[in-house]
């Protein structure tokens, strides 16, 4: 079996690819995590792909420990578990109190509970090669639901032919990636490490595709509609200046009430700077664009 050792020339070709590649994958987020500390602000990102990540990088370490003779799959896990905690730490600073907590409730839970149990379970009741199946079925199940989850983007591009949300630069790193650890799992008889990049390898190509596809489209709706917006309707009665934000229904009957009891429109002052259209009673509507928080791109890791 001295071919499928570490030091057989191909095995060692794959491995180190495989690392190569995947710290482009793992640095993908970095542009994102600058505007972050840039704005101070976490701008409707989610910390839940980084989460998933990191519990995803601790599993395949744990696999590789275990198993032996996987140097390189603990090297670049050792990586992904840095750069991840990293991204979820800057999250943490910048996010909203809401963000924050939802935040650590995923790495209780993932982490503190679902891992520590899958480590607890695995590592006393079971040994040996029992053991080494156990966690790597495990960590193959973890790595068939991460590569599942980009199948929303995909949907999202086929839906409004904008590939806006999916870079071609990171659908391409990742293909190459789930090729290289193809390989190294292949040679190293190891079908949890081979069999969740087979789908990693059809879901890149299909990105690829799509992308190819639709890189020229103009998406199917207007630039207006791609920002959703919330309408806030105001209103300012008699010689107040204060401006308080009112359900369209309810601003329609209290001016419809007002409108009974003021003679003149004149008392009736607009106090934004900005044109306003006016209501059949008198009153002042005005619209204020609140853009929704930003799409999160969704970040595939699976370096097993």
């Amino acid at each position: 079996m001295a071919i499928f050792d570490l030091h057989h020339p191909w095995l060692f070709v794959f491995g180190v690819l495989g690392n190569i590649i995947s710290v482009f994958v793992f640095l993908a987020p970095v542009p994102a995590f600058r505007r972050i500390c840039k704005e101070k602000s976490t701008m409707g990102f989610q910390s839940l792909p980084y989460v998933v990540a990191l519990f995803s990088s601790m599993l395949w370490m744990y696999y590789a420990f275990i198993k032996k003779n996987a140097i390189l799959l603990v090297s670049i896990n050792s990586f992904g578990c840095i750069v991840e905690t990293i991204y979820i730490s800057i999250f943490i600073l910048y996010a909203s109190k809401q963000a924050r907590r939802q935040t650590v409730k995923l790495l209780v839970g993932l982490i503190g509970v679902l891992y520590t149990l899958i480590f607890l379970v695995t590592l006393f009741p079971l040994n040996g090669v029992l053991r080494v199946q156990v966690v790597g079925w495990i960590c193959v199940t973890v790595a068939v639901l991460v590569f599942a989850a980009p199948l929303s983007i995909v949907f999202q591009v086929v839906r409004t032919k904008s590939v806006e949300f999916m870079p071609f630069t990171l659908s391409f790193f990742l293909t190459l990636s789930a090729i290289m650890w193809f390989g190294y799992g292949l040679l190293l008889k190891d079908m949890c490490i081979a069999l969740p990049n087979v789908l990693g390898f059809f879901l890149g190509m299909i990105q690829m595709l799509l992308y190819a596809m639709y890189r020229n489209v103009k998406p199917t709706s207007d630039l207006e509609k791609k920002v959703p917006e919330h309408v806030i309707t105001m209103v300012t009665v008699g010689n107040s200046e204060q401006i308080h934000p009112v359900k369209s229904e309810d601003m329609i009957n209290k001016l419809d009430d007002v409108a009974a009891d003021q003679p003149s429109d004149d008392e009736y002052n607009v106090s934004p700077p900005a044109p306003v259209a006016n209501d059949h009673a008198g009153g002042v509507l005005a619209k204020v664009n609140v853009p929704q928080p930003l799409e999160t791109p969704v970040l595939v890791v699976c370096a097993a």
